[in-house]
């Protein structure tokens, strides 16, 4: 009876940490590298696509632009973490946490950047008046 109560028991160190869920090969094991993990560098190829795009500033309201990309890679992310049972390295922690994680970062940042000063692509008076009073 005693040898069933201490296997009940979580052991005293810890090996090991256990794998999200989901976050297994996107592909199968016999596909390259890149096709296993094809949501991780979806997701990087975007938010790259707008750091390259912020960086070098081709075109006016760039910075906007490659903004909205990284919040919009990142929203793709979330999606894809969502609906995707299986997707590789995109997967950090549970689900609902990466789905939460990923949509809330994504959101703010895309908001942010069409509220962006000077001449905002959306205004939301609230929110001027708090970065009004944060600033002044």
């Amino acid at each position: 009876m005693a040898s069933k109560r201490a296997a009940r028991r979580p052991p005293t160190v810890t090996t090991d940490t256990a794998r999200p869920e989901g976050g297994g090969r996107a592909a199968p094991g016999d596909a390259s590298a890149p096709a296993r993990q094809w949501p991780l560098l979806t997701v990087l190829v975007i938010a790259g696509v707008g750091l390259a795009v912020v960086g070098f500033d081709p075109f006016p309201q760039s910075f906007r632009i490659g903004t909205i990309l990284v919040g919009a890679a990142l929203l793709l992310g979330a999606v894809l973490r969502r609906v995707l049972p299986r997707t590789g390295m995109l997967a950090v922690r549970s689900r609902f946490t990466d789905v939460i994680t990923y949509g809330t970062m994504g959101g703010l940042i895309v908001l942010l950047a069409l509220m962006v000063q000077p001449g905002p692509w959306v205004r939301i008076p609230f929110l001027e008046d708090i970065l009004h009073l944060t600033v002044t």
